[in-house]
């Protein structure tokens, strides 16, 4: 390039493309068409949907019904406004009050289940379906289960251990007295002291008539009575609405959920008329909760031997047969919530005509194959601060979808997320999501939309744990470009089959032998036994990830080739990482997977043991084969034990990642979809850095597009075909950027030499006239600033008018042009270590701006690049330019005093606790970077038929 003036610029160069701001050079004609290969109208048709996506794969919201102080009218607007952001559907989660009863001010909280609530739930299904909404339902309010139905015969148990000292001479001593729920169950006398004891030491006694145990004779030294009752967890269902108060239920018994079936579902399913898609059950957060009535007999049945003796070896750490009476425990408890709780629901439903909708992780102990008793498995991020790469809800969630061939996994998404309501940008929602979209999300279940009566002061109500996603939003304008978005990602993530190269075998045995009592949240405990780096550094070296269980190869595995088929899956990969329990006929399906080709590795150690107490022939044959294996093998498989450091060493030396990255970062992740016409990928930077490198793609034949997952062009991408067939792509990604690249075999354009002049960019930063939605307020602005600086203004949350004239020349509106409306770049923060995600970025515009050229609504801007194409909307002359500019609400709730909640609890108790009043501040808002208007040679799209 030369600068011929100090206002114009002749580009002779080839066509360049630009990929949101980042700049390659590409060959292509404009006015050529593709030349037509057998899949493309497959191809064209996927372009179309792409471009406008079906309503099934809108987001999502979870509509808290605050009390529920709801009125149809109000619910009715509150859909309306759903529609017409773009939003999906909603699930109703009725939950704690806001309000004491004001019926002058039509703010009543109608009781949970009555004729009142009941009336409002089905005013809003028909509502929902007229507006074409889905429409779900937690079956109960706030979390677990439970409720004023649920008796202490039905409420949620755990196992206790009451540890007495014994005096060196005592000879008999009273056991501790019972209380209303308990029941007693064992007692034993050990050698050790409150804080330790021997469970190999202890010794069964039991009670006389008269309540009292006699004591054994004993060598010298401490010993203490251990006292094992059953007892209530006491656990109530939390953030309940007004008469959903009550015991949570016992997941382990089937006539717990039946009851709370009847007395809570039916209604609400019969209110619904048939309009409710799915029953929602949300989080399995019954805290301690370890045992249950029948138990004892329930474990004796599953496990061959009665629990009661060795109860002691559940609260002892130590040892090996210790580790494997609690695999033992947990594992029982594992079952008894698959056969008396998930089975039950989801029978109920479909009896019912919905899907069962389920978070099945945490506690009681859900393995990865619980979810083959749900329809729609649900996730959501299990860590706060967003470590997509490392053992996820969502991750865990997706692949046990893929296991079982179900096309769609939601998530409960954006909870806590930038920690204080009102206080989570566009860009902040759009960052979050595409770490869901890279652990296998395909659906978006906004937590979430908080409802709001009139005539609370704004910004309205909102939930104390989450975002607040509704129009009390000033940047709410920007809300349907952010769903399109979303919707767009998420149709184009259900198309085809996931690709995915290693299977990661959970430690679940392993993890079910390190739970304790009252710690039984088996996900948490595979998070541990797996480690910080196995999952990060795979998905670092270019391999996709799923994880599997003994269940899924049990049932849904099967050997292929060189392959490990589950589903509609081809995994080349297998790695067990640094498992010590596995079964013999795992190992055996994993033998024949590594005997006819496929690769087998072992991080850390070879298993060596049994899952389970007494199964010494199974841990013999494990012994066996592991040895036969890993150490005498000589079949033409790959059979590899190596650390976790060096896996990513060995796997690439015996299979090509499916994406190389150069150089590589953490901070890259991808998502790859194959089609019979098309090999998708979803690509995402999750920094708030530019991240530039060269990524080369298994992808052979095919010719690369960027399917702009904001406007829904479609353009080639700069690529060529390495010797091996491989093909390279730069990329250069904005700070949490994100593309979606397509291959397919529509042939791109051939080469044009460009040669014009364009003229420089335009500073227009300067000359602009601010007004203030609902206030008399007026401004010039000759340097950009925040209107927090602005006299009166600091407390404004709301929406400012900026307005200024431009004269612009033919050299902008030329053909072959592009004229772009860029507002500076953005600032990276610091980002913390722990805490809440949020988009870690000081932007040029503070928070969404909608953009008008000479009268006509030209886009939004709230995501770096920060730029738009107004191309087709300037024209040679005076051309008028409008933004309008929305910040959040937070302003406006630091200028207002908070909450004030004593009247409330007073009355309905403490059901909830504000959450970061200490984080309520006035922002800059606004648009504070330098505004140009950049010149850029166009590249043409490639339109649907060509």
């Amino acid at each position: 390039m030369h600068s011929r003036n100090p206002r114009r610029t002749r580009l002779a160069t080839l066509v360049l493309l630009t990929v949101a701001g980042a700049a390659v050079l590409e060959l292509g004609r404009p006015t050529a068409k593709l030349a037509q290969a057998p899949s493309s109208a497959e191809v064209a048709a996927l372009q179309r949907n792409f471009q406008n996506p079906p309503h099934d794969s809108k987001i999502m919201v979870r509509w808290w019904w605050f009390g529920p102080a709801v009125t149809s009218q109000e619910l009715e607007k509150e859909m309306h406004e759903m529609k017409d952001a773009g939003i999906g559907g909603f699930e109703v989660q009725p939950v704690y009050p806001l309000t004491l009863d004001e019926p002058s001010n039509g703010l009543v909280n109608l009781r949970y289940l009555s004729p009142e609530f009941l009336k409002a739930v089905s005013d809003v299904a028909h509502t929902a379906q007229e507006l074409g909404l889905r429409m779900d339902m937690t079956m109960g309010s706030g979390w677990p289960f439970g409720g004023p139905h649920i008796t202490p015969e039905l409420a949620a148990e755990r196992l206790t251990c009451i540890r007495i000292p014994l005096p060196e001479s005592a000879q008999k001593i009273s056991g501790p007295a019972l209380k209303e729920g308990q029941r007693f169950l064992a007692a034993f006398v050990a050698a050790g002291d409150a804080g330790k004891f021997q469970s190999d030491s202890a010794r069964p006694i039991a009670p006389n008539s008269d309540g009292d145990f006699v004591l054994p004779s004993s060598p010298s030294g401490p010993r203490i009575l251990l006292f094992f009752i059953s007892d209530l967890t006491g656990q109530q269902v939390k953030r309940a609405t007004v008469g959903a108060e009550g015991n949570v239920l016992d997941h382990y018994s089937r006539d717990a959920i039946e009851k709370h079936m009847d007395i809570v579902g039916a209604p609400l399913e019969q209110a619904g008329g048939g309009k409710i898609r799915a029953m929602f059950c949300d989080s399995l957060e019954v805290y301690g909760s370890d045992w249950a009535a029948n138990f004892r007999s329930e474990f004796k049945r599953r496990r061959g031997y009665d629990i009661a003796p060795y109860l002691p070896a559940l609260f002892d750490t130590g040892g090996a047969q210790c580790a494997a009476i609690r695999h033992d425990w947990a594992q029982t408890l594992s079952e008894l919530l698959n056969d008396n709780f998930l089975k039950p629901f989801k029978d109920w439903c479909h009896q019912h005509h919905v899907l069962a909708r389920v978070q099945a992780y945490g506690t009681p102990p859900a393995e990865l194959s619980s979810y083959r008793f749900v329809d729609l498995p649900e996730g959501e991020q299990g860590d706060e601060a967003g470590h997509w790469n490392h053992f996820t809800a969502s991750r865990w969630a997706s692949s046990a979808s893929h296991a079982y061939g179900v096309p769609v996994t939601s998530a409960e998404a954006f909870t806590w997320l930038h920690s204080l309501s009102f206080r989570a940008t566009p860009l902040d929602f759009k960052a979050y999501a595409d770490q869901y979209f890279l652990e296998g999300i395909n659906q978006i279940v906004a937590h979430g939309w908080p409802y709001s009566p009139p005539g609370i002061p704004e910004p309205g109500w909102h939930f104390y744990a989450a975002t607040a996603l509704n129009a009390h939003n000033p940047w709410w304008f920007a809300m349907p470009d952010l769903e399109l978005y979303l919707q767009r990602a998420s149709f184009m993530l259900r198309q085809g089959r996931p690709v995915t190269d290693v299977a990661v075998y959970l430690p679940t045995h392993d993890a079910l032998a390190a739970l304790t009592p009252g710690h039984t949240n088996l996900w948490d405990s595979i998070w541990k036994q797996l480690g910080p780096n196995i999952l990060p550094s795979l998905l670092e070296a270019g391999y996709g990830i799923d994880f599997i269980d003994d269940e899924i190869l049990a049932h849904n595995a099967h050997v292929e080739s060189d392959k490990l088929a589950i589903a509609d899956q081809e995994f080349p990969i297998v790695v067990l990482p640094g498992i010590e329990r596995t079964t013999p006929e795992t190992l055996s399906k994993l033998a024949e997977f590594a005997k006819r080709g496929g690769i087998l590795v072992a991080t850390r150690r070879l298993p060596s043991l049994a899952p389970g107490f007494q199964q010494d022939s199974q841990t013999a044959e494990v012994v066996r084969l592991v040895d036969e294996l890993f150490k005498q093998s000589s079949a033409p498989g790959h059979f590899i034990q190596t650390e976790d450091q060096s896996l990513e060493d060995e796997l690439a030396r015996l299979h090509v990642p499916d994406v190389q990255f150069s150089p590589r970062s953490q901070d890259i992740g991808f998502i790859h979809r194959h089609m019979d016409v098309a090999e998708i990928y979803f690509i995402a930077n999750t920094s708030n850095h530019r991240v530039e490198t060269t990524a080369t793609f298994r992808v052979h034949g095919k010719h690369a597009e960027w399917w702009n997952l904001i406007t829904g062009e479609v353009t080639p991408a700069s690529s060529f075909v390495a010797p091996n067939g491989e093909t390279p792509l730069r990329l250069d990604l904005e700070p949490y950027g994100s593309r979606l690249l397509v291959f397919d075999d529509r042939v791109p354009p051939p080469a044009l030499l460009v040669d014009m002049e364009t003229p420089a960019p335009m500073d227009i930063s300067k000359g602009w006239q601010v007004s203030f939605e609902g206030r008399n307020k007026n401004a010039a602005i000759d340097a950009p600033q925040s209107w927090t600086a602005i006299e009166g203004m600091k407390f404004f949350s709301g929406r400012a008018i900026y307005q200024k004239k431009i004269q612009l020349d033919a050299g902008f509106v030329q053909k072959g042009v592009d004229a772009v409306l860029n507002f500076g770049e953005p600032t990276p923060l610091p980002v913390a270590p722990k805490g809440h995600f949020q988009a870690a970025l000081d932007g040029p515009v503070r928070e969404a701006a909608e953009v008008f050229v000479n009268g006509r609504r030209s886009g939004t801007v709230w995501h770096p690049p920060y730029e738009l194409d107004v191309t087709a909307f300037l024209h040679t002359g005076e051309n008028e330019l409008r933004i309008v500019v929305g910040n959040t609400a937070v302003n406006e709730m630091a200028g207002g005093p908070l909450p004030d909640r004593k009247q409330l609890t007073a009355k309905y108790g403490e059901r909830f606790v504000d959450q970061g009043n200490n984080l309520v501040e006035a922002l800059p808002s606004g648009l504070l970077g330098p505004i140009r208007l950049i010149p850029r040679i166009q590249v043409p799209a490639i339109k649907v038929g060509q």
